[in-house]
């Protein structure tokens, strides 16, 4: 009689993992999604100067797009700054955003805040109308619905300040683009996690 091995059930291989210095490993599958997704991210730099320039200088150096960005300091005990940016790409481009900001030396953090759970972002934008008669009632009624503030005004001009998401800035803008739309001053977008932690956290 011949003798029969029992068959040891394989165990279903673990999904495919790709080293990633930023994430220790992402998932190949998501690596290879090619759509474009927006990004917002939290950088926490040192503030000093040339900071900025690094930041930018990685960004334009391999290609990448910034659609938006603010600074400023948010520690002055240890003199640090919140970089604000936003960028799009696909998940391998944004991967790689993340790993190549976290290998210079200034920067201590990056978060993306679109990937790690809800965020609250908003931008200021003052944005100057020029028109008479129905065209300025217009504006104004536009104006109030969108709850933006006037904050200067002449006979033929108004200049409003909305507060919002870039999608609400970007609608009021369009909006006004008939009623004699003259120029626009953005912000960029703020951002932050919702929740009781903080980036440093």
């Amino acid at each position: 009689m011949g003798t029969h091995m029992a068959k040891t059930p394989q165990k279903p291989e673990p999904e495919e993992q790709a080293a990633n210095i930023y994430e220790g490993s992402i998932p190949l599958a998501r690596l290879k999604d090619k759509d474009i997704y927006r990004h917002v991210m939290a950088v926490l730099v040192d503030n000093e100067s040339g900071v900025l320039a690094r930041v930018v200088g990685l960004f334009s150096g391999r290609g990448y797009n910034i659609e938006s960005l603010t600074v400023s300091e948010v520690d002055k005990e240890k003199k640090l700054s919140r970089i604000n940016l936003v960028t799009s790409g696909t998940r391998q481009v944004v991967e790689q955003i993340k790993a190549q900001l976290g290998r210079l030396v200034p920067v201590h953090i990056v978060h993306d805040l679109t990937d790690e759970g809800p965020s609250v972002s908003r931008e200021l934008a003052l944005v100057k109308v020029r028109g008479v008669g129905e065209k300025r009632v217009e504006a104004l009624r536009i104006g109030d619905i969108f709850r933006s503030n006037v904050v200067d005004s002449t006979t033929e001009s108004f200049v409003f300040e909305v507060v919002g998401s870039d999608q609400k800035v970007d609608a009021f803008i369009d909006l006004m683009k008939p009623l004699g739309l003259v120029e626009v001053s953005r912000t960029g977008v703020a951002a932050i996690a919702r929740g009781t932690k903080g980036v440093q956290e």
